[in-house]
This record gives C-alpha cells, structure tokens and sequence, in this order.
C-alpha cells in the first residue's frame, strides 16, 4: 500500500526494503573501500600523518622524512570524505523513503542511480576524469536523495 508506513514485521519480505539493504551494502562496501585505497596510497607513497606509521623505515630523522602530505593520498581522503558527506544522509533517508511505500519500479531507480553516480564519482575522483564528470555523478546521487526526501515528507507530511 503506498502512502503507508511499512510494519517492522514485514520488512523482511518489503521488496523496496531489500532493494534499499541490496543499494545500501554495496555504497558501504565502497565507501569501505575507500579506505583500504587510502592505506594503498600510503604505503606506496610512503606518506604518513602519525609518526608510529614511519617506524619501519627507520627511526628518528630518517623516519620522519615520511611524515609528510601527499597530493595522491589527499585526492583519495577527499574522495572518501565526500562519500561520507553524501552516503551517511542517503542511508537515513533512503531507509525512510523505503519505508514510506514506494513503488519498487521507482525505488530501484532511485537506488541505482544513486550507487551508479556513487560509483562514477569514485572512478571520477580518483583517475581523474575531467570535469564535469565528478561534478555531474554528485549532482546525479545529490539529487536522487533530495527526490526521495521529497517523497517522505509528501507522504508523512508533519511540518
């Protein structure tokens, strides 16, 4: 029933809601990988914020030529950290707009246009893509979220 909050009991078998797990796992999963390629850049470029990171190449002086900033490793910190500034408000209202009672058609389309723009921004970010490329794939997911925002408050308007 659209317009409808969905019980907690029947999530399990709500289709949008398991849509909305399926979408959800995979920007997570690689938001996590972002960190895992930030580790990679690190250890490749041998740039590092803490000084306990350096110990294996040596100590004193000769360790702390390693405790420096790297354009690389801050390209992909950036890339993470508008995952986290995009991602986190799409998981809350993206749970919310699974609960309001969408169709699935439209529910799948906002999903996976959001993880496809979250996807594209990452290979955007960190190849580099010319621009617009970055630029549209966030207005793409930005604009996915604010949709189904509007959705939620249309539905269970309580202003």
């Amino acid at each position: 029933r659209s317009g409808e909050m969905a019980k907690l009991t029947q999530l399990i078998d709500n289709e949008v809601f398991r849509a909305y797990a399926t979408y959800t796992t995979i920007v997570l999963l690689k938001m996590m990988l972002m960190s895992l390629i930030t580790a990679y850049f690190r250890i490749t470029r041998k740039a590092f914020v803490n000084p306990e990171d350096t110990a294996s190449f040596g100590k004193g002086e000769n360790a702390k030529k390693y405790l420096r900033t790297d354009p690389d490793v801050e390209r992909v910190r950036r890339g993470h950290l508008n995952d986290l500034e995009n991602i986190v408000p799409f998981l809350g209202i993206g749970l919310l707009y699974a609960l309001s009672g969408p169709e699935l058609y439209t529910a799948l389309l906002h999903f996976r246009i959001f993880a496809g723009a979250r996807i594209t921004h990452t290979f955007a970010y960190l190849i580099p893509l010319p621009q617009p490329s970055r630029g549209l794939s966030w207005a793409a997911g930005y604009a996915v979220t604010i949709s189904m925002a509007y959705k939620v408050l249309k539905t269970a308007l309580y202003l």
